[in-house]
C-alpha cells in the first residue's frame, strides 16, 4: 500500500514538473517578434495577456510594410506587457481559417487569452502608430492641458494636431473623444477645460478643432447624439488639404478616406499653366469637402507611373480630371479641355447627381483570346461572357504590374486544366488596369469572382484560401447550388408563360363575346 502511494505520489510530482515546464517554455522569436504557428498559438495567449497578432501575407507589398512598422515596434514594447507576433498565412492556413483571420484587418489585439474575441486593430502608418495606439488603449488617450502656455506649444508641435475643448475632461460628451483618439494614432490629441482657451479661440460650447500649423482650420461643436464613429469621419475628411498631393507619404491616408469618390487632377507641375490650373481646381474642392476628395498626380513624378498606368493617363494628355469612385472602379472623364472652375463645379454636380456618363475603356480583343485554357477578357465581351446564362464563369481580375497578381496566375492555369473537359465551366482573367467594367471592387486586386449560370445576373466575390483544393471545392459547391436556382427559374418561368397565355386567352374570350354582343 505505501508502495502504491509512493508511486502515485512520484507520478503526480513529474506531472506537475512537466505542465510547469510546458508552460514556461520559450517561444521562438525573432527581433522581438513571437514566431506563432498553430501548435504554439494557444501557449502564446496564455503567457501574454496582450498579444498583438500580424497576419502577414509575404506576396502583399501591404503586409511588407507594415511587417518593418511591427518589427520597430516591437524593439519599443520591450518589457511592456504586450508581446507582439506574427502568423505567416500562406504557412499557417489551418490556424488562420480557425481564427476567423484570412480577411483583413490584417492586425489583432487578443486579450486575456481569448482567441475568439480580438480587437481589431486600425490601419497604423508607422511603429510609433502602434505604440500610441497601444498605449492610448491603456489611457489616457489624450494629454490634458491646463494653460495657453502649454496649449501653444501643443499646437505648434506637429502640423496638425486635435484640441478638444470640453467643459467636463471627465466624463459626459469627452468620452466620445478619448474613444476617437485611440483610433486615430497618427495624430496628437490632446485636451482641455481652461476657459482661457476657449476664449481665446472663440468658444463657447463642447467643441473639437483641428489646428494646423498653429491655426485652427476646422472646428466641430460635439452633441450628446454624436458618436466616435461621427468624430473619427469628420477627423478624417479634413486632416487631408482641400487639394492633396498623391506621393508615398499621403498615399494611404486619401485610400483610407471615408469620402469614396475621388477627383483626381493629372497635371505636370513644371508646366507654366499648372498655377493657374491648380487654383482653379482648389477653388472647386472647397465646394465638395466631404462629399468628393480632390487629388492631384504630378504626371512628370517616375514614382506616380502605376496611377498613370491603371488611369490610363498619358503625360501628354495632362492637364486633366478624372472621377473615380473607389468602390464601384467606375471613372468618368471630364467631357471638356477647360479646367477652370465652374467646370470643375458642374462636372462633380453631374456625377454626383447620378447624370455623368462612365468612361468605359477596353483593350482590343485578342485573336487567340478563347484559345487556351485560361480565357483572356477585356472590356468590351466581358459582361456578354460572364452572364452567359449557360456557362459558369470564375474570374481573376488583375493588375498587371502587381507580384500579388502575378503570382496567382500559375494556380489559374492549374485552376483551369482541372476544369479543361467542362465545356459549361469558363475560367478566364481580365486586367483591371485596362479595361472598365460596371462591377464593385471592395478588396485589393487580384480579386476572384464567381458568375453563376442563370438567368439571374449574380455575382460571388471568392475570399476563402487560394489552392487549388479550396477553389474547386467552392466552384462544385457554387454550381451545384446554381443549378437549383436555375431549376426554380424555369419553374418560375414556365409558370409565368402559363399565366400570360390564361390572361391572353380570357382577353380573347372577352373581346369575342364583346364582339357578338355587338
Amino acid at each position: 500500500m505505501m508502495r502504491t502511494l509512493l508511486l502515485l505520489c512520484v507520478t503526480l510530482c513529474c506531472l506537475s514538473v512537466s505542465v510547469a515546464g510546458d508552460s514556461s517554455t520559450s517561444l521562438p522569436e525573432e527581433n522581438g517578434v513571437l514566431l506563432l504557428k498553430k501548435d504554439n498559438f494557444n501557449r502564446a495567449l496564455k503567457q501574454n495577456k496582450q498579444l498583438l497578432v500580424h497576419f502577414f501575407a509575404p506576396l502583399s507589398g501591404d503586409s511588407q510594410r507594415l511587417a518593418l512598422a511591427f518589427r520597430g515596434a516591437a524593439e519599443q514594447l520591450i518589457g511592456s506587457e504586450v508581446k507582439l507576433g506574427v502568423v505567416d498565412v500562406s504557412k499557417e492556413t489551418n490556424l488562420t481559417k480557425e481564427l476567423n483571420a484570412t480577411t483583413p484587418p490584417p492586425l489583432r489585439l487578443y486579450l486575456s487569452g481569448d482567441r475568439h474575441n480580438p480587437v481589431p486593430c486600425p490601419v497604423f502608418q508607422s511603429s510609433a502608430s502602434i505604440v500610441t495606439w497601444l498605449k492610448r488603449r491603456a489611457g489616457p488617450s489624450a494629454d490634458i492641458i491646463t494653460d495657453l502656455n502649454q496649449s501653444d506649444r501643443f499646437v505648434a508641435s506637429e502640423e496638425l494636431v486635435v484640441l478638444g475643448l470640453f467643459k467636463d475632461v471627465e466624463r459626459g460628451r469627452v468620452e466620445v473623444f478619448y474613444a476617437a483618439a485611440v483610433d486615430l494614432p497618427d495624430l496628437p490629441f490632446s485636451v482641455t477645460r481652461n476657459q482661457d482657451i476657449f476664449r481665446k479661440y472663440d468658444i463657447t460650447q463642447d467643441s473639437v478643432l483641428l489646428v494646423r500649423q498653429s491655426t485652427p482650420v476646422q472646428v466641430l461643436k460635439v452633441t450628446s447624439q454624436m458618436t466616435k464613429e461621427d468624430l473619427i469621419s469628420f477627423i478624417t475628411v479634413h486632416q487631408l488639404e482641400l487639394v492633396t498631393e498623391y506621393n508615398g507619404q499621403t498615399a494611404s491616408r486619401i485610400l483610407s478616406s471615408p469620402v469614396l469618390n475621388h477627383a483626381i487632377l493629372f497635371v505636370n507641375k513644371t508646366d507654366e499653366r499648372f498655377q493657374t490650373v491648380y487654383s482653379d481646381f482648389q477653388a472647386a474642392a472647397a465646394s465638395y469637402r466631404g462629399k468628393v476628395l480632390f487629388v492631384m498626380v504630378d504626371v512628370d513624378e517616375p514614382r506616380n507611373g502605376r496611377m498613370l498606368e491603371y488611369f490610363r493617363v498619358r503625360e501628354s494628355e495632362a492637364p486633366m480630371v478624372r472621377l473615380v469612385n473607389l468602390t464601384s472602379h467606375v471613372t468618368y472623364h471630364l467631357p471638356s479641355d477647360t479646367l477652370d472652375t465652374p467646370t470643375i463645379i458642374a462636372f462633380c454636380k453631374t456625377y454626383l447627381d447620378g447624370n455623368a456618363q462612365p468612361k468605359m475603356q477596353s483593350e482590343a480583343l485578342p485573336a487567340d483570346w478563347d484559345q487556351k485554357p485560361v480565357i483572356q477578357l477585356v472590356g468590351e465581351n466581358l459582361e456578354r461572357l460572364a452572364f452567359n446564362p449557360d456557362k459558369t464563369a470564375f474570374i481573376m481580375f488583375y493588375l498587371p504590374y502587381s507580384e500579388e497578381s502575378r503570382s496567382l496566375f500559375p494556380l489559374w492555369e492549374e485552376l483551369a486544366l482541372h476544369f479543361l473537359d467542362r465545356e459549361e465551366v469558363v475560367i478566364a482573367r481580365i486586367d483591371a488596369s485596362a479595361n472598365d467594367f460596371n462591377l464593385s471592387m471592395r478588396e485589393r486586386y487580384p480579386a476572384l469572382r464567381l458568375f453563376p449560370a442563370l438567368h439571374a445576373e449574380r455575382v460571388v466575390a471568392y475570399s476563402g484560401q487560394r489552392n487549388l483544393k479550396d477553389l474547386v471545392q467552392f466552384l462544385e459547391k457554387e454550381m451545384e447550388r446554381a443549378k437549383k436556382d436555375r431549376a426554380q427559374e424555369e419553374e418560375d418561368r414556365r409558370k409565368y408563360i402559363e399565366t400570360q397565355k390564361a390572361i391572353e386567352a380570357k382577353e380573347a374570350k372577352e373581346a369575342k363575346e364583346e364582339k357578338q354582343e355587338l
